[in-house]
C-alpha cells in the first residue's frame, strides 16, 4: 500500500468579512467558507469556475440549549493534503485512491465558550463536510433537534428522486425538475407495510441531480454511525434544501456526547455522468478496515427458494391452523402442514443439487423456522428465536448434505422489526449458525419498529444495524442487510457487510412491476454508498405462471436481467429464478454462470441516469472481462470501443443481446446470442430494446481457437 501526506498548517483568526477557499487536488473544485455579519458559517463550492452549491448555512439547532448556529468566531484554521491508496477486501477495483485537500475550521462561540469544528475534504469529484466536538467544559452531553445544514441548488435541477420517509426506501423513482416535485409527491408514494412520510417536498438521499447546462450532482451521507438518517428537505421556491434528520419516539433527532462527529455530508460533482458512478469519495470518507483478519469474508453467488415465496407460489409458514403463536406453547408437532411450505428438508435439497451441479456457491433458505403463521401486523415482541426450525426442516440433514455437496448455507433472520428480541437472541442465533455451518446471514426488518414510535432510520436503530454487523464480525459472519438504512460506505470499515437491499428491489416486480428504468437510476442513486443485494436474474416474466392469483409482470427483458450481474455491482449476487426457468433457458443462464463476483477494475463506458448504464469490469486475479449494459424505456443503441483489453491479446466476446423484436412488455424472453472475436482496436454498436440491455463475457484465447469466428 502506497501512503503519501503532506501537511501545511495555518493557524489564524479571520474577521466575519473574510473567507477563505479550499480547492481540490486537481484544482476543478473550489470550496468558500466564511461567517456572516451574525457570526453564521456559511460555504460554497464550484466546479470548473461554476456555482455548484450557492452560499448555504451550517450549524446545529439544540435542544433546550443555545443553537450552535451564529455568534461564532474563526479560533483556527488548519490545511493538510493527504494520498494514500488502499485495497479494499472486495469491491469494483482493486485498489482505491483516496486523495484529498482538507480544511479544519474551529469554531468559537464566546458567549457560551463552545467549540464546533467543521471538516470540510475537498476530492477530484466532491466534498464531504461533518461537526466535530471536542472534549470540553461547556459542552458534554447534548441533544440535537434539527441539524440546519443547507443545499442551495442553483436553479430549477432535473432530480430523479424518491420520497422522504422515516421507515422505507422502496419506492420507485421520479424524474422532474426540482419545481415539480410538490405536485408529484402525493402520487410517488406507494403502499408499504411501514412508512412514514414527513413533507410535500421532502426527499431521500442518494439523491441525483443535473443541471441545465450539463453538470451532474449527487447529495448524499457518509460514514453513517450513532446518528440518524438525513433526508432533505427542499424550499421549492428558492431551490435550497435543509437536512432532515430522522427523529426517535420522542421526537428528537440525535443524543450526543462529546467527543463526538457526524456523519458526513457528501456532495459529489462531475460535467461527466460516469464519473459519478466511479467516484470512491463515499467510501474514503469512512475509516479503513476494523476487522484484521478478513479471509473468511468471501464474496458469494447464490441460489434459493425467495422468489417462489414472493411471488406466491410457494409459502413462508407450515401450517395453517395457527392464527396466533405463543414460541414455546404452540404444538407444531400436531400441526396440519399446508403443502405449500418451501422450506422443506426435501425441496432445499433440490436447490442445494442445482446449485452444486452449476457451480453456486450457496442456498438461501426463508421460511425454516417456527413462527411465520404469526410474524407481521400484531405488535409482537417475541417473533422468532432464530434456532427453532419447522418439523419438516431437518437443520442437521441439511448441513451434511449442503457440506457432500460442497455447497454453503445462506441463513435467513427476519426480525419484524422486533429489534429488542433479535438482539436478545443474537448471540444465540449467531452460534447457532457457526454450528450448522451458516456463513452469511440475510437479516430482516419488515414493518413498524418495535420499541413502538421508533423509526427504521432514527438513531437508535442505526445503532442496531450496525451492532448486528460488528456482532457477527465476532463470529466470522458476513451480513446482507433487508430494510436497513441505506448504506453510507460502512463496509469499507466492516467489509462483512457484504450487501444490503434498502431500496426498491427485483421483489416489487412480483408486486405489480418496477419501472423498467428503474435500474438504470439505482447506481446513481442507492449504490453511492455501497453493494445492494438487488436479486437479479429473472428469466420467467409472467408471474402467472408461478401463480395464477399474480397477475404481475417483470418489466424487463432476458438480457437485461443478465447484464444487471455487472452493473449493479454487489459482491453476493442470487440467482432469483426457479431451477426450471434456468434449464428452459440454459444458453442464457450460461453467463449468470460465468460471471464473476469480484474485480480489479471497472470502466464506465456510458452512462446517462434514467436511460442507461453501460460498464466493462475485469475478473479479479484474472483476464476475463465482462461488459453489461442496461437501457431505459426507447430503444437505443449502444456504441462502445473494446479499448481497455490488453493490446496483446485476442479474446472470444460472447455477445447476449435483446432480438430486434424484444421489449420488456410484450416480447421479453427474445434473446440473441453470437460469439465473436474481438481485440483491443475493436468495437460494437448494439441495440436495446425498451427494459433491455447485453450482456458480454470477453475471454482471452489462443488466436487459433477464433478461427471462423466474426471478427466484431
Amino acid at each position: 500500500m502506497k501512503k503519501i501526506i503532506l501537511v501545511a498548517c495555518t493557524l489564524f483568526s479571520i474577521g466575519a468579512a473574510n473567507s477563505q477557499s479550499l480547492n481540490s487536488p486537481n484544482g476543478e473544485l473550489e470550496m468558500q467558507f466564511s461567517l456572516n455579519e451574525s457570526g453564521a458559517p456559511i460555504y460554497s463550492l464550484s466546479y470548473a469556475e461554476k456555482s455548484i452549491i450557492e452560499p448555504s448555512s451550517l450549524g446545529l439547532d439544540l435542544k433546550n440549549q443555545e443553537d450552535l448556529l451564529e455568534n461564532f468566531t474563526v479560533a483556527g484554521i488548519e490545511e493538510t493534503s493527504y494520498d494514500e491508496t488502499w485495497e479494499p477486501v472486495w469491491g469494483e477495483q482493486k485498489e482505491i485512491r483516496n486523495h484529498y485537500n482538507e480544511m479544519e475550521v474551529k469554531l468559537l462561540q464566546e458567549e457560551t465558550n463552545r467549540e464546533m469544528i467543521i471538516r470540510f475534504r475537498l476530492f477530484d469529484d466532491g466534498l464531504g463536510f461533518r461537526y466535530e466536538f471536542s472534549q470540553q467544559k461547556n459542552l458534554g452531553h447534548f441533544v440535537i433537534a434539527n441539524e440546519k445544514t443547507e443545499f442551495a441548488m442553483t436553479g430549477d435541477h432535473t432530480a430523479f428522486w424518491i420520497p422522504g420517509d422515516y421507515d422505507t426506501q422502496e419506492y420507485d423513482y421520479t424524474e422532474s425538475k426540482l419545481s415539480e416535485i410538490r405536485g408529484l409527491m402525493e402520487n410517488s408514494i406507494t403502499a408499504n407495510v411501514s412508512q412514514t412520510s414527513f413533507s410535500p417536498t421532502g426527499v431521500q438521499t442518494s439523491l441525483m441531480l443535473k443541471t441545465d447546462d450539463g453538470l451532474y450532482i449527487n447529495l448524499h451521507e457518509a460514514a453513517l454511525v450513532n446518528y440518524p438518517v438525513m433526508h432533505l428537505n427542499l424550499d421549492d421556491e428558492k431551490f435550497v434544501f435543509e437536512s432532515w434528520l430522522t427523529p426517535n419516539l420522542e421526537g428528537d433527532k440525535a443524543y450526543m456526547i462529546a467527543p463526538s462527529t457526524t456523519p458526513w455530508r457528501t456532495i459529489i460533482v462531475s460535467d461527466d455522468a460516469r464519473e459519478i458512478l466511479a467516484s470512491k469519495m463515499t467510501y474514503n470518507l469512512n475509516e479503513p478496515s476494523e476487522i484484521e483478519d478478513t479471509s473468511w469474508i468471501k464474496p458469494m453467488k447464490y441460489v434459493g427458494v425467495w422468489w417462489e415465496m414472493i411471488t406466491g407460489k410457494s409459502t413462508w409458514s407450515y401450517t395453517h391452523d395457527f392464527t396466533a403463536v405463543q414460541l414455546g406453547e404452540t404444538d407444531y408437532e400436531t400441526a396440519t402442514p399446508n403443502s405449500t411450505h418451501g422450506a422443506t428438508t426435501e425441496h432445499v435439497k433440490d436447490y442445494i443439487d442445482f446449485a452444486s451441479e452449476h457451480g453456486f456457491d450457496g442456498v438461501l433458505v426463508e421460511g425454516w423456522n417456527i413462527g411465520w403463521e404469526d410474524w407481521f401486523g400484531h405488535s409482537k415482541d417475541y417473533v422468532f428465536d432464530f434456532v427453532t426450525p419447522y418439523p419438516d426442516f431437518d437443520v442437521e440433514e441439511i448441513q451434511e448434505y449442503a457440506e457432500n455437496k460442497n455447497v454453503k448455507m445462506i441463513m435467513h433472520h427476519e426480525t419484524s422489526s422486533s429489534v429488542r428480541n433479535y438482539e436478545r437472541h443474537l448471540d444465540t442465533a449467531y452460534q447457532f449458525m457457526k454450528k450448522y455451518g451458516y456463513d452469511a446471514v440475510k437479516s430482516g426488518y419488515v414493518g413498524d419498529i418495535l420499541p413502538r414510535g421508533e423509526n427504521h432510520y432514527s438513531q437508535w436503530l442505526v445503532n442496531h444495524y450496525l451492532y448486528a454487523v460488528q456482532k457477527a464480525a465476532d463470529y466470522e459472519i458476513m451480513v446482507n442487510a433487508h430494510e436497513a438504512a441505506r448504506p453510507t460506505g460502512l463496509a469499507r470499515t466492516w467489509p462483512n457487510l457484504i450487501a444490503n437491499e434498502s431500496a426498491r428491489g427485483t421483489e416489487y416486480q412480483a408486486f405489480g412491476g418496477s419501472k423498467p428504468n428503474h435500474v438504470t437510476v439505482l447506481p446513481f442513486t442507492r449504490q453511492i454508498g455501497g453493494p445492494m443485494d438487488y436479486t437479479p436474474g429473472i428469466f420467467e416474466m409472467d408471474i402467472s405462471k408461478l401463480n395464477p392469483e399474480n397477475t404481475s409482470h417483470v418489466n424487463s427483458t432476458i438480457a437485461n436481467q443478465l447484464a444487471l450481474y455487472v452493473t449493479m455491482y454487489s459482491p453476493l449476487q442470487m440467482a432469483a429464478d426457479l431451477p426450471v426457468n434456468y434449464n428452459r433457458f440454459s444458453d442464457a443462464f450460461q453467463f449468470i454462470k460465468d460471471v464473476a463476483l469480484d474485480w480489479d477494475e471497472s470502466i464506465y463506458l456510458e452512462a446517462e441516469p434514467g436511460d442507461y448504464v453501460t460498464v466493462a469490469r475485469k475478473e479479479k486475479g484474472d483476464d476475463n472481462w465482462f461488459v453489461g449494459n442496461v437501457n431505459g424505456e426507447e430503444t437505443r443503441t449502444s456504441k462502445i470501443k473494446f479499448d481497455f483489453l490488453d493490446p496483446n491479446k485476442t479474446y472470444i466476446a460472447t455477445i447476449y443481446s435483446d432480438s430486434k423484436d424484444a421489449h420488456f412488455r410484450n416480447n421479453p424472453q427474445a434473446y440473441e446470442i453470437r460469439k465473436v472475436r474481438v481485440t483491443n482496436k475493436s468495437s460494437l454498436s448494439q441495440t436495446s430494446a425498451p427494459g433491455g440491455g447485453y450482456a458480454i463475457s470477453v475471454v482471452p484465447v489462443e488466436k487459433s481457437e477464433t478461427r471462423g469466428l466474426k471478427k466484431l
